[in-house]
């Protein structure tokens, strides 16, 4: 039997126990996400029943949502005011690296993530790389934040020397768990893997988008091997 021979389903591995979700869109009504408070309330009591303690609502902010972030922030605070559960809400953004990117960046009109503010979840296309893209990372590090990369492991026109790069580059990473029990594809999964085996990724999240994306990662089986490099993640924080 093999490291990655023995599957378990995600809500039974153990690592959500305790542990910071730092990619979700359950903050209602506001992109592609959850879209009621009565659904994103839901969301939160299921995901407390597994254990996790802690929660980063990150709404997309792109030319497609170009939500703002004061706006996003009375949102949220309606939010946190109708939840009565034990998880720690926190806010921060999905980012695009878009042209609308580029204009909130130099205005530093952003909504960070990590414990001291000092990180920003970024995202590109799947398909291909934005215009400039190591360009507009170092423009991220220049303005005093650390780039955290939203699910690496499903950008397709990465390859394997391409995140040896960006990790060589001090590029810090975030799984989506989803992608361990193939809910994005076998591709993804072994993508996946593979930057769990590399040693490269710092945080993970469930990028929920609705109460049967919360149920159907969960649900997924990962494998022995996979869980207990989850189990390590879990410890860390930015």
């Amino acid at each position: 039997m093999g490291l990655f021979s023995r599957n378990k389903k995600v809500k039974d591995a153990g690592f959500l126990s305790g542990a910071t979700d730092y990619h979700s869109h359950i903050l209602p009504g506001v992109d592609d996400g959850f879209r009621t408070m009565e659904d994103s309330l839901e969301a939160l009591s299921i995901m407390e029943s597994y254990g996790v303690s802690r929660l980063w609502l990150t709404p997309h902010i792109m030319e497609e949502f170009p939500n703002e972030p004061a706006r996003l922030r009375e949102i949220f605070e309606e939010l946190r005011q109708a939840y009565t559960g034990k998880i720690q809400l926190n806010l921060a953004a999905e980012n695009m690296l878009d042209p609308l990117f580029e204009e909130r960046l130099r205005k530093g009109n952003l909504l960070p993530i990590g414990e001291k503010g000092d990180h920003l979840l970024v995202e590109t296309s799947y398909f291909t790389p934005p215009h400039n893209f190591r360009g507009l990372l170092r423009q991220i590090k220049i303005k005093g934040l650390q780039p955290l990369l939203a699910h690496p492991e499903r950008y397709i026109y990465m390859d394997k020397e391409d995140y040896d790069d960006l990790h060589a580059e001090g590029i810090k990473f975030q799984i989506n768990y989803g992608s361990l029990g193939g809910f994005y594809g076998d591709a993804a999964k072994q993508k996946a893997e593979w930057l769990l085996k590399k040693g490269y990724i710092n945080v993970f999240g469930s990028d929920s988008h609705n109460l049967k994306y919360v149920n159907g990662i969960t649900e997924s089986e990962i494998t022995s091997g996979a869980a207990k490099r989850m189990l390590e993640i879990a410890k860390n924080s930015i």
